[in-house]
């Protein structure tokens, strides 16, 4: 991390966002959360607020597929991103994992912040429109996790939010598929870190 600070100490005055991208489980929340915490007045935005509701997941047949690239707004997350970097006031919306759905204008960053960090699966993904992201960021953070321990925490994450076995069986396949795309169709990031 104290590389990823000095590189962001290095960028100057003004706002920057800052990118932190990885598979489902890579500990993307996490490294996100800590550089907020070290940075004073640095706000962290979770891609995760662009989920599409499962009302209009279910009416496209993509419910199963929660989390894949095509199952997100990213026209409006992409339009987000270059609101940020334009500077001033932006509200956006926050994902609740518990309640399994996104609610508008739950977060803000205001005008003075200095510093976004924006983390999520697909901030590099190299696919229309997620590809119009990749000048946007001042830095970009891949974070790395060999497959085994990406399941492993996976696992433990839907076991915790209470589900079957069934369940969670369903949704390691998809974060998994999700993880290939990730790893197999991203751009180049800044920084590559593997995190075990």
């Amino acid at each position: 991390m104290d590389d990823i600070l000095r590189r962001i100490a290095g960028l100057g005055p003004g706002r920057h966002v800052v990118a932190i991208a990885g598979a489902p489980g890579s500990g993307k929340s996490t490294l996100a959360a800590e550089l907020v915490a070290a940075v004073p007045g640095a706000v962290l935005v979770p891609m995760d607020g662009f989920h599409l509701d499962n009302r209009l997941l279910e009416l496209d047949g993509l419910r199963p597929r929660k989390g894949a690239p095509e199952t997100f707004d990213a026209e409006g997350f992409v339009a987000l991103i270059r609101r940020l970097k334009q500077g001033g006031e932006v509200v956006y919306p926050v994902f609740d994992r518990q309640r399994d759905l996104a609610i508008a204008g739950a977060g803000r960053v205001a005008a003075q912040t200095g510093l976004v960090v924006v983390e999520g699966n697909y901030l590099l993904l190299d696919r229309a429109p997620w590809r119009g992201l990749a000048g946007l960021w001042d830095l970009s953070v891949m974070l790395e996790v060999p497959a085994e321990e990406l399941r492993r925490r996976l696992t433990a994450r839907w076991q915790g939010l209470g589900q079957s076995p069934a369940e969670v069986l369903a949704h390691l396949e998809n974060d998994l598929a999700n993880a290939e795309t990730v790893a197999g169709r991203s751009l180049p990031a800044d920084i590559r870190l593997t995190n075990v």
